[in-house]
């Protein structure tokens, strides 16, 4: 992930200013990385290692995405909404 798109992602999730830790912005990061590893196994099928990275990302983004549904809802259900996830 280049370093500009990661900043446009932050600072379109952030919370406040210099927010880069809140569990909106991970969310938003470990999608686009998703999306990313997804766009590189479609043309590399056989790349055993990015698969397994990308499992591992999808369950980290699992695990943030049950935290914020647990202690806040509307903004869980608001993110599902901005980056299209299903739920």
């Amino acid at each position: 992930m280049e370093k500009e798109a990661k900043q446009k992602v932050i600072k379109e999730f952030a919370i406040k200013d210099g927010d880069t830790g809140s569990a909106d912005v991970q969310i938003a990061v470990l999608t686009s990385r998703i999306l990313e590893l997804t766009d590189h196994l479609k043309t590399h099928p056989k790349d055993k290692h990015s698969r397994r990275g990308l499992i591992g990302l999808v369950n980290r983004r699992r695990k943030f995405l049950k935290y914020l549904s647990r202690t806040q809802h509307d903004r869980y259900t608001k993110i599902l909404a901005s980056l299209k996830l299903r739920r």
